[in-house]
């Protein structure tokens, strides 16, 4: 068997997520539906860099599977997108790993944009793309409480009910906000986050830009390590996983950068 990394790129609306569920279409399924397909009909399992949520883009998600024989990259890459079509699935990149090597636990890095809509009419071409936000955001007052959150702590108070870590406790490493035209975007990077921390904490930020909550709010709500101290959780299609770093990038050799870490 050879094993493969894949960057992908997929519109999370209309799956369930990443993962395969009872409930409707996965990307996870997709992909190896297409798999099999280059595995003589035998089952092909995916592992993936992130678990995205129903309706959560990627731009550079990253996932590797393993198959028979050794196809070149770029026709397991071309292959699989030809057996994807029509899901908005599309594998960027294909490259050759070591047979120990994860996509998954070989990560070092995960890159997250959560896109606002900021201006008062709705939206038409980024519908289902980004947080419609009519009220006018402060992104200066908004960066000023991401920059409280940053490094190691407790984010209980940002973490789901349902989020299955053994420990609430995670270091940030990066959380800006800024403005381009009508959009306020929120760029995160850590090695691991909390199931809906990224979106937990743009709800609780948005708060902070609509004049609602103050800065140091935002403060005082990472410290109670309680769920209900922060604010709600902002909508699923606003968040995109834009690009995963490993020590040694596997699509580097095929010149191929592992995403857009801006």
């Amino acid at each position: 068997m050879t094993r493969y990394a894949l960057r992908i790129e997929y519109d999370g609306t209309g799956f369930v997520g990443w993962q395969r569920q009872d409930n409707g279409p996965s990307v996870q399924a997709v992909l190896e539906q297409a798999a099999s397909k280059l595995a003589h009909g035998q089952d092909v399992t995916s592992v993936v860099a992130g678990r995205t949520d129903a309706g959560v883009h990627a731009e550079g998600q990253v996932a590797h599977i393993d198959l028979p024989g050794r196809l070149a990259p770029e026709v397991v890459r071309d292959a699989l997108n030809f057996h994807m079509k029509p899901q908005p699935v599309v594998v960027l990149a294909a490259a050759l790993v070591d047979a120990d090597w994860s996509a998954r636990f070989s990560a070092i890095g995960r890159f997250y944009r959560y896109c606002i809509l900021n201006r008062r009419p709705r939206p038409a071409l980024a519908l289902g793309r980004a947080w419609h936000v009519e009220r006018r955001l402060d992104e200066h007052a908004m960066d000023a409480a991401a920059q409280t959150l940053l490094g190691r702590h407790d984010f209980t108070s940002f973490r789901a009910a349902a989020c299955q870590a053994k420990s609430p406790l995670r270091t940030l490493d990066r959380l800006d906000v800024r403005r381009e035209g009508d959009c306020v975007l929120v760029l995160a990077e850590a090695r691991s986050f909390l199931h809906h921390q990224v979106r937990n904490m743009v709800g609780t930020l948005k708060l902070v830009g609509d004049g609602s909550w103050s800065v140091d709010a935002v403060r005082q709500a990472l410290v109670a390590c309680d769920r209900g101290a922060a604010g709600p959780t902002a909508p699923a299609e606003g968040l995109y996983l834009t690009a995963v770093r490993y020590p040694v990038d596997p699509f580097a050799a095929a010149g191929c950068p592992s995403g857009n870490f801006r």
